[in-house]
């Protein structure tokens, strides 16, 4: 996209005004981010070369803040795992080590934010697809309550609410800005977030208070978690400590394979009714040739699922929330590993599988405590605390109470500042890997594009 951004800046220089993020180039998720005459792939071959016919709400007030699409981020097919290795795009790579994933579904966002290609990116969210990037990447990534942000024009809702839209970004200042700028329901939405108590930009820099937060360092399904993350949350909860709040080792007592077996039912039945819309859209017949193995088995599996079985699932997530619900009204804050490991070496989750039991096997095992607050709707954000021996960033999530991101981003700001993480940086960063692809007109040298 960088004729239209050329454009956008020069007449961004042209115009002037006060739009927050006036001039900075930003990059929209091959998935959801529709850019009307532009191509959002889904990173599927079914979606290849298919024009978006109009702009998501959302990327209207992504502009509306001044920000310039330069392109779209690679994602995993459909966003249906958590790393970005489709087929029709290729392996996105960490920046830390490109051997190893960059998370996913929004893994492209994240890289691109770490690399240092653009300071933040859109993201979304269905099972922890903008905190595991940010884990993985060493960036920050909020996922806001549920309906914070619209799906306007055309979508209510995606799989019953466990699919949210935000960004990616290097700072809590700037994922708080942008969610100023953004939220808010759009005309026809099925529900609504409760309003913010005050702009998200002023949360951070208010002190948190005292708060009484609960840690975790141990699997949420009693498996095992590698000693990183578990050392991430011991140390975050020692700073904690040292900045006066109040911490206990605690955690909300739930049905974790009760949980997993509802997710994963509306999550398959939703990956098939998302490719039907789509089959509605654009009058393309879905064949097996034009998916990925795993993503045609959650089709066809999604197809044979019972209305009641899809109704079940939804009742059963709705009572977890609730009991998770009461652990919040407990405790205000509640810290957990955002992974059970490190960055996995690319190819450690095979979109070539067909059984989807196989597949999903070492995911459920990965990356256990996101998908819970997608069910809830509650708040989470991932921060960069802690990077192994080996360099690669390990994330803490911290979850909230539904609706109550004033809170988190209280925390993480107050977090950020004791223990800074802005200024490390992968060793990929400032490098170009083709200076032939360098932006070289006039509106390439504003300050927005010198990110």
């Amino acid at each position: 996209m960088y004729d239209s951004a050329r454009d956008a800046a020069r007449k961004s220089d042209a115009d002037g005004g006060p739009a927050r993020f006036r001039g900075v180039p930003f990059l929209l998720k091959d998935l959801l981010g529709n850019s009307s005459g532009v191509p959002t792939t889904c990173a599927s071959r079914f979606m290849a070369g298919v024009p978006a016919n109009h702009d998501s709400e959302l990327v209207l007030r992504f502009r509306r803040a001044g920000l310039i699409p330069i392109g779209k981020a690679n994602c995993s097919e459909f966003g249906l795992l958590p790393t970005t290795e489709p087929h029709l795009h290729g392996p996105c790579r960490n920046p830390w080590n490109t051997d190893y994933s960059s998370g996913g579904s929004s893994g492209g966002s994240a890289a691109a934010v770490a690399a240092g290609i653009v300071p933040i990116a859109h993201a979304s969210d269905g099972g922890g697809s903008i905190r595991i990037p940010a884990s993985c990447c060493g960036v920050v990534g909020m996922k806001p309550t549920r309906a914070r942000n619209t799906l306007a024009p055309l979508i209510g809702d995606i799989m019953g609410g466990l699919i949210v839209e935000h960004a990616v970004s290097r700072s809590v200042r700037d994922s708080a800005a942008l969610l100023d700028c953004t939220a808010g329901p759009g005309i026809g939405d099925p529900y609504v977030a409760p309003p913010p108590e005050r702009p998200y930009l002023e949360e951070v820099s208010r002190a948190p208070g005292r708060l009484r937060v609960a840690t975790w360092s141990r699997n949420i399904r009693a498996g095992a978690i590698d000693p990183e993350c578990r050392m991430a949350i011991e140390n975050t909860a020692s700073l904690l400590v040292d900045l006066g709040h109040e911490v206990e080792e605690a955690a909300p007592r739930i049905d974790a394979d009760m949980i997993t077996d509802a997710f994963l039912t509306i999550w398959t039945a939703g990956a098939a009714a998302m490719i039907d819309l789509l089959q509605l859209s654009t009058g393309r017949k879905p064949t097996r040739d034009l998916f990925e193995p795993l993503t045609w088995a959650l089709y066809e599996r999604g197809r044979e699922i019972r209305a009641s079985d899809y109704q079940r699932a939804v009742s059963l997530t709705q009572l977890a929330s609730r009991q998770i619900a009461a652990f919040f009204e407990t405790y205000d804050a509640w810290f957990s590993p955002t992974l059970e490991k490190p960055p996995l070496p690319l190819g450690c989750l095979d979109g070539h599988e067909t059984d989807i039991e196989t597949a999903f096997a070492p995911i459920i095992e990965y990356a256990s405590y996101t998908p819970i607050f997608n069910a809830t709707g509650q708040p989470a954000i991932s921060l960069p605390l802690h990077w192994t021996a080996g360099g690669l960033p390990v994330g803490v999530q911290i979850a909230g109470r539904f609706g109550d991101e004033g809170l988190l981003f209280r925390l993480a700001a107050q977090l950020e500042t004791a223990q800074p993480w802005t200024e490390r940086k992968p060793p990929i960063w400032g490098r170009e890997r083709d200076p032939s692809t360098r932006l070289r007109d006039d509106a390439s040298k504003s300050e927005g594009f010198a990110g």
